[in-house]
């Protein structure tokens, strides 16, 4: 079928309109239609190039929500009509990761930026002109349609309104569970978040709903400093060192036993300064990425030992995205966790360029394409 996408077609350019096909489904895929993409900071990096794809065109997007169109041979798990999260990265259940309990290293994650089906190894995707396109993590949510594995898609009840679900496909599961999964944050610790854009606000409300005494947002944008304190943070500050004497004073110059690290881009030169505030045996939480070139780290090796800190990677915060995405989603609705705040704007699919400029100009917490008819004609 032809419809519409958000196409790079170089680096360092503008997202453009054009026309695209949609294959059908093959064995164990699903058709969906979109209802609504979020925005995330890390398809900004198929742009810049600080996430490599394997080839361009690439249609971006890899947050987002819809319903089932059409299913494969051997699917079971969906019919059409239902309502369903993508998950970035997918969850087979039957893969070493998966039976080891980190559903979020599934094995199926390793072809996610290679373009190809995980089912046949061919393309669902091509330009008018017949060239295939690469989707972002092998769904491509900046589009009204798109054909993916049913291992990267979970279903979620009728009743929830499609941009709230859409952010619960990367953001929000990202961002709580950097908190609460790969920062483990108890009762009675001190949290900081560094970077409360999308992914921070949701590390924010996972460190505040677990338990945390002190909460500091650090953030240079002065708006959503403030956004921050109505999400629950105690403090917040414009950077490390602005904060650094208020943490000290609050914690007894214990420091944080956990630092949540949730900036749009994370650079090497920075990670002694987020250790600077993290407490001894205490673990500072790396969520952000990376220029996946950048190889070189400041870091005290000294104090990283004396001090017995810990630095953690997290990806999609640790979650098991069928478990995950259905449990948040329920905090959601019994009013627990607040994800309609956190969408500042909604857009248009040609507005694409706008929503960008605003999330680098630090006017959004999170942009969300809503798709409209108009969007669906190729």
């Amino acid at each position: 079928m032809k419809t519409k996408g958000a196409i790079l077609r170089e680096l360092n350019t503008p997202w453009r309109i054009e026309e695209i096909e949609i294959g059908d489904p093959k064995a164990h895929e699903i058709k969906i239609r979109m209802e609504a993409a979020g925005m995330c900071h890390s398809d900004h990096h198929l742009m810049t190039g600080g996430i490599p794809m394997a080839g361009f065109p690439i249609l971006g997007g890899h947050e987002g929500a819809g319903v089932v169109e059409q299913v494969g041979e051997g699917v079971t798990d969906f019919a059409v009509g239902d309502h369903v999260v993508l998950s970035f990265i997918p969850s087979c259940g039957k893969c070493a990761s998966c039976r080891e309990g980190v559903a979020n290293l599934c094995d199926m994650g390793a072809m996610l930026l290679q373009g190809e089906a995980v089912s046949d190894h061919t393309f669902r995707i091509h330009t008018a002109a017949g060239e295939p396109v690469y989707p972002m993590t092998l769904l491509g949510t900046f589009s009204p349609y798109m054909v993916v594995h049913e291992a990267s898609a979970v279903k979620i009840d009728d009743d929830i309104p499609f941009e709230v679900a859409a952010l619960c496909g990367c953001g929000i599961p990202t961002g709580y569970g950097s908190s609460t999964r790969s920062g483990d944050v108890r009762p009675g610790e001190d949290v900081a978040i560094v970077g409360v854009g999308g992914v921070g606000t949701a590390a924010l409300q996972g460190a505040v709903i677990a338990g945390a005494r002190n909460v500091f947002a650090i953030d240079p944008v002065e708006w959503k400093r403030e956004q921050a304190l109505k999400f629950g943070a105690t403090a917040a500050f414009a950077s490390v060192e602005e904060a650094m004497g208020a943490i000290g004073e609050a914690t007894g110059w214990r420091m944080c036993k956990k630092v949540i690290v949730t900036v749009g881009e994370v650079h090497g030169s920075d990670v002694d300064t987020w250790m600077s505030i993290t407490a001894k045996n205490g673990t500072c939480v790396l969520t952000g990425m990376g220029n996946m070139a950048e190889n070189q780290v400041t870091l005290n090796l000294s104090m990283l030992t004396l001090l017995q800190k810990n630095l953690q990677g997290s990806i999609f915060g640790g979650a098991n995205p069928k478990l995950d995405i259905p449990n948040l989603l329920s905090m959601y609705r019994m009013g627990k966790l607040n994800i309609e705040d956190m969408i500042t704007r909604q857009y248009a699919l040609d507005q694409i360029n706008d929503g960008y400029a605003d999330m680098l100009e630090g006017r959004n917490i999170r942009g969300v394409i809503r798709y409209t008819d108009a969007d669906r004609v190729g």
